[in-house]
Parts: structure tokens; sequence; C-alpha cells
């Protein structure tokens, strides 16, 4: 009888050692993972599965998805042009790590490629695409009347934000990343604000209590400053205000309705609070139905899901600090809307944009929508272009819109 209690006991050990050792292994990735961005580091193993080393909250797939219809087949253009230099389509795809692209012309599959890791059923971080899906929500949230006005300050419904840069700022200023508040968004600077918020969710902490921490440097509404605080800020207020989590609330007006084909699921920190600046997974065609969606004005298969009005003043600067082009009031070439980047066109294009080249890209005037889903590992090594390539995938993306006309 002894020896099978001491036998036993030894098993318990043996099973807990096993336990322990695979959430160390779990931290250790975790650590890992977040030393490495922005350092010229291979990440494309990575993207695909971030369920593996953090903490998840889970927005489950419609009970009917929808799936897109096949149209004909496009073959990508060989070249395209970007400042005035012919760049090569295959090696421009591979030196951005292109895990998928996925492009939908009046609604339809007209080009769709998965490579490196990706895959149809591979949820891909999104970075701050995640940005334009909060925007979505936050309208719907007024829509509902949890908000009454984004007119109002924040501070009405997070009052744990008074005495930070937020303390009664419009929503509206934040919407627009205009906040006011100081924030160093440098990703190849170990100690900027940004590198210090992402690590939260490496090292633990609260994303919420971060944010109170800002200090404000310029009048809101002033200076168009991109600072994924402010994204986290709106994410604070949705959960105020509708008295839901970020996922629950999505999941039930967003997700589900726009008929998601699979699961997908939202990085949270060590409150549950979801790291709704960048840490949204899901597929590119489930990405692509935001993106559709807003080219429709917010209706999708009969219904108004987000108000048309929100839509159109989410992708239309209506301030001079909010304008592309060449702006004494902006750090940016392009403009921005409620968590959308406005591009200087005449066609009102406009996209959702994530560090390591993630996009949905919608131009209306074409019936055009595109996902671009990358792990491009020089992003950010160094303050030449070269190492973003944003505004050359945009003139990707209108060479593909010129070969469908």
């Amino acid at each position: 009888m002894k020896k099978k209690i001491i036998l036993g006991a030894l098993a318990l050990v043996i099973v807990a050692a096993g336990i322990g050792f695979l959430i160390y292994k779990r931290e250790l990735d975790r650590l890992s993972f977040a030393s490495s961005l922005f350092t010229g580091a291979e990440q494309y193993e990575n993207f695909g599965r971030m369920a593996d080393m953090f903490p998840v909250a889970i927005m489950h797939a419609a009970e009917t998805p929808f799936e897109f219809a096949d149209g004909t087949h496009i073959e990508l253009p060989e070249s395209f042009t970007y400042g005035g230099q012919s760049v090569d389509t295959e090696t421009f795809l591979a030196e951005t790590d292109t895990s998928a692209l996925l492009v939908l012309k009046d609604g339809k599959v007209r080009f769709e490629r998965y490579m490196l890791t990706g895959g149809r059923n591979v949820n891909w971080m999104s970075m701050s695409v995640a940005k334009s899906f909060v925007s979505a929500a936050i309208g719907i949230a007024v829509e509902e009347g949890h908000i009454k006005s984004i007119e109002e300050p924040v501070t009405a419904y997070a009052p744990s934000l008074a005495g930070s840069a937020y303390d009664g700022v419009r929503i509206k200023d934040i919407l627009q990343m205009s906040s006011g508040a100081r924030w160093n968004e440098d990703y190849g600077d170990p100690d900027s604000d940004i590198n210090r918020f992402g690590r939260i969710l490496a090292l633990g902490g609260s994303l919420n209590a971060f944010a109170a921490t800002l200090e404000g440097e310029r009048e809101p509404g002033t200076y168009n400053h991109y600072n994924s605080t402010d994204t986290q800020v709106l994410g604070l207020l949705l959960t105020k205000a509708t008295g839901r989590s970020v996922t629950g609330y999505m999941e039930e007006k967003l997700w589900k309705p726009l008929g998601a084909e699979s699961d997908a699921y939202w990085l949270i920190d060590d409150e549950g609070m979801e790291m709704v600046f960048g840490g949204l997974n899901a597929t590119a065609r489930d990405y692509a139905k935001l993106g559709e969606l807003y080219r429709l004005g917010g209706a999708w298969q009969g219904k108004q899901l987000v108000p048309a009005e929100w839509v159109r003043a989410s992708t239309t600067p209506d301030a001079p600090h909010l304008m592309p082009g060449n702006n004494p009031a902006s750090a940016f070439p392009l403009g921005y809307g409620y968590q959308w980047w406005i591009i200087e066109s005449t066609e009102r294009e406009f996209s959702a944009i994530g560090v390591y080249n993630q996009f949905i890209y919608v131009n209306p005037a074409r019936d055009l929508v595109i996902v671009k889903l990358s792990a491009n590992s020089d992003y950010a090594t160094s303050d030449d272009p070269s190492a973003f390539r944003e505004l050359e995938t945009i003139e990707f993306f209108r060479e593909i819109g010129n070969r469908l006309n």
C-alpha cells in the first residue's frame, strides 16, 4: 500500500512538473516574441499562432457563415510603379513576407493566394487593422443609445481617466487620433510608449491602467498624432457604455451578423481586457467582410449593421489637421477619419492599416476590397520608407484595380 502511495505521489509530481513546464514555456515564448518585434527577426511563424502564446477571448463564428461568391479569376500585374520606379510584384510580395492576398470586386473573389504560414482558415494577427473594427462597434453603440454623442467627454463614461491626458477630451477627438496626449509610437525604440504599452501583454499588467498614466501635450482636436492608446481608451469606453466586454458586444453586433466563417480571438491582458489597438486575430476572408461592409455603406445582406452616416463620417476627414497630403498639422501623409486611414485620391479610397503590412483596402469607386496580411520582417528596422512600404502597397492595390476595369 505504501509503495502505491509513493508511486501515486511520484506520478502527481511528474504531471505537475509537465504542466509547469508548459506554462513556463508559454511565458518564454511570449517574452521571446515581444522582444523580437521590430528587430528584423522573421515573424511569419508567429503571427498565425498567437493563441499558443497569449491568453485570448473568442468571438465565435456565425451559425450560418457567409461565403463570398467566386468571380472570374484575374492574374496579378507583373509589376507596378512606385516613386517613379518599376516594382516587380512577386519580389514585392516575397520581400514583405505576404501570407495572404485576397481581392474582391463587386463582392466576388477575383484573386486569392496564401503563402508562407498563411491559409484560408489561419487566424492572422491584425495589428492596427483592429482599430477599424473597434470604430464600427462604437458606431453601433452610438446608434443603440449606449453612447449619447461623440461630442461628449470620454470621462463621462470612463471616470478612471480623470486627471489623465483624456480628462474632458471629446470622444470624437479620440476617434480621430487627435486626443492631444503625449505619445511616442516609434516601433524601433525599445523605450517608446508603444513598446512599453505592448510589453504589458508579455509581462502582465493592465492596458486600461496604462492609458490613465498618459499626460497631455497638445490641445485636443488640433493635431493628428497617431496614438494606439487612443484606441485602447475607445475599448474602455465601449465596455463602460455597454456594460459588456468588447468581445461579447462585437460578436453579437458585428461578427456574427457579418456571417464570420471562423472563430476569431482577441489577445487579453491580466484583467481580461482586450488589446483593442491591435490584438484581433482573424482570417483574410473575415477581415474582408469589414471592408465590404464599409464599401456598401454599412449595409449587409439587407440589414444596416453600421449606420450609413457613421461609415461616411468614419471615412471623411472633417478638419484641417485630418486632411491627407503635405499637412503641417499631421505627422503622416495619409488623412484620418474614425480609426480609418484616408488616402489622397479622387476615388475616396480608405484603408485599415496595421504594422508589418496588414491591410483592408477599400475603393468604393471601383467596387474594390483588398486584404493583404503580412509579416514584413524589415518593418520599422530603420526610418527609411523602404522599411515600412505602406504607400508602396497602396500603389500595388491601385494597379490591381486598374487591371480589373
